[in-house]
């Protein structure tokens, strides 16, 4: 069992964002100490595990909130679910891509400009030398 400081400290989740995952119905069913402490268990972790992953490649809240709900109501969801996730595959997908093309811009600037830079730091150590000779 895991506190809510410890699930945070894990999870990257402040305890505020737990606390507001647990009142929308995100994650449910966590026990709580007899003084009322938060106590959270491996499937409670693995469930956030999933949670953060799709919000953190871009699944909205809503989506998410729909597809634990889908989860809770059994394997009959099994297809919604699928169609889901291979729906939000795509979406990554598709963002990755457009991430690489940007990469790929930026790192072909930077070369260009490193070699520029080098260009300009020889010209500056060759006038230096001229000046000093």
């Amino acid at each position: 069992m895991y506190s809510i400081q410890e699930v945070s400290k894990k999870t990257g989740l402040s305890t505020h964002t737990l606390r507001y995952y647990e009142k929308e119905g995100l994650i449910s069913g966590v026990e709580r100490t007899q003084g009322g402490f938060r106590q959270y268990s491996d499937e409670d972790m693995d469930a956030l595990g999933l949670i953060c992953c799709l919000k953190n490649t871009g699944m909205p809240l809503q989506e998410i909130s729909r597809f634990v709900e889908l989860t809770r109501q059994g394997d009959h969801t099994l297809q919604e679910r699928v169609d889901m996730l291979g729906a939000h595959r795509e979406n990554v997908i598709t963002r990755m891509e457009e991430m690489q093309k940007h990469l790929d811009k930026v790192t072909w600037k930077l070369n260009f400009f490193t070699q520029k830079l080098k260009a300009y730091q020889a010209r500056e150590a060759e006038e230096s030398l001229e000046k000093n000779a």
